[in-house]
């Protein structure tokens, strides 16, 4: 008797049409060891923080300017601040990576295939204990490099709306 592969029939997509918005539900972050591009998720993340950065200013006034003039000079490095749920497997992962020093890959992954990738060394700190409630640790990027956005990948009405 042969047997029925119901995964055949499963969705295989992961995206969302985000013609008329989107909800963060699906969001993942992920991170790969240096030099490899297998990434794994890094389980229950809680929020994800903005990413990104401001120019720095340069001061280009000279003396006979009446106002200080700036123009954009490059993006400051950042850090970017993970909240994750406690969960001992999940947990043990990442602790064990926690302070070498080594510079990781991470993607963000947003519902619509949306995606953010940096470089960085990262660390944990452990979250406040207090009566009823949750275990949470924050994970801790020192960004090196990024980040780099890819855009969605053009879906349903989104493509409509052009």
């Amino acid at each position: 008797m042969e047997t029925l592969n119901l995964q055949r029939f499963a969705d295989t997509t992961t995206t969302v049409d985000s013609a008329q918005g989107l909800v963060a539900t699906g969001t993942k972050l992920e991170y790969a060891e240096p030099g490899a591009t297998d990434f794994k998720a890094v389980a229950d993340v809680k929020t994800i923080p903005a990413l990104g950065g401001a120019p720095q200013q340069v001061d280009v006034t000279t003396l006979s300017d009446t106002r200080a003039k700036q123009i954009e000079g490059i993006e400051a490095a950042t850090t970017a601040a993970f909240s994750v749920q406690y969960k001992g497997p999940s947990w043990n992962a990442v602790h064990a990576k926690a302070g070498d020093r080594k510079q990781y890959n991470w993607r963000v992954t947003y519902p619509d295939g949306m995606s953010s990738t940096f470089t960085g060394s990262f660390t944990v700190q452990f979250g406040e204990v207090a009566v009823n409630g949750a275990l949470t640790y924050t994970l801790t990027v020192t960004i090196s490099d990024g980040p780099n956005w890819s855009d969605s990948p053009t879906t349903g009405a989104a493509a409509s709306n052009a």
